[in-house]
């Protein structure tokens, strides 16, 4: 006697045959949703509607492992089938896209000037310092000291140093949101 041998009730016996068919369902269609172009989940999920889709007179498949891999395969070949079949529209491309609409350019550019102008306020070298390291034609941090003045080794430390400054500044610019109610 198995386990979809007994005589429970539909609700019970689909109950227990789920349980008991979860991990082959599972195993297969990971095995299938590759090939299909699917997600694993979404393969799974249409097997188990299928099995709640039978008559509730027939009861759980005679053979329940030969079922769910038999079932899992057609699903699997109809997804195929569907994706072969779907074409997107012509002409359906966004116009401007999240990157490179124009109230993300604004802020885009007034968060750059923002910077700009702490960097202008920082002490000592370090404007200097950070300019050069933003150039477009990305010096070395030979090339750096040697324009600055300045030995190789001490570019990272004062360079830190530099960024953790500019880092307080532009905190202690930063409004902190109000709470509204």
């Amino acid at each position: 006697m198995t386990l979809l041998d007994h005589d429970l009730g539909p609700a019970a016996s689909t109950a227990l045959v789920v349980r008991a068919l979860q991990p082959l369902v599972r195993a297969e269609a990971r095995a299938e949703a590759p090939a299909a172009g699917v997600d694993p989940a979404d393969l799974e999920q249409s097997v188990w509607v299928r099995l709640l889709e039978r008559p509730d007179d027939a009861g759980p498949p005679a053979d329940a492992a030969r079922w769910v891999r038999d079932t899992v395969r057609a699903e699997a070949r109809r997804a195929r089938r569907t994706a072969r079949r779907e074409r997107p529209y012509a002409g359906t491309e966004p116009v401007a896209g999240p990157a490179d609409c124009p109230e993300r350019a604004a802020l885009g550019a007034a968060e750059r000037r923002a910077l700009r102008s702490a960097m202008a306020r920082l002490p000592g070298r370090c404007p200097r310092l950070l300019e050069a390291l933003l150039d477009p034609g990305d010096p070395t941090y030979r090339e750096i000291a040697g324009e600055l003045g300045m030995s190789q080794g001490s570019l990272g430390p004062i360079r830190s140093r530099c960024l953790g400054c500019l880092r307080r500044m532009l905190a202690a610019e930063v409004v902190a949101p109000s709470v509204r109610g």
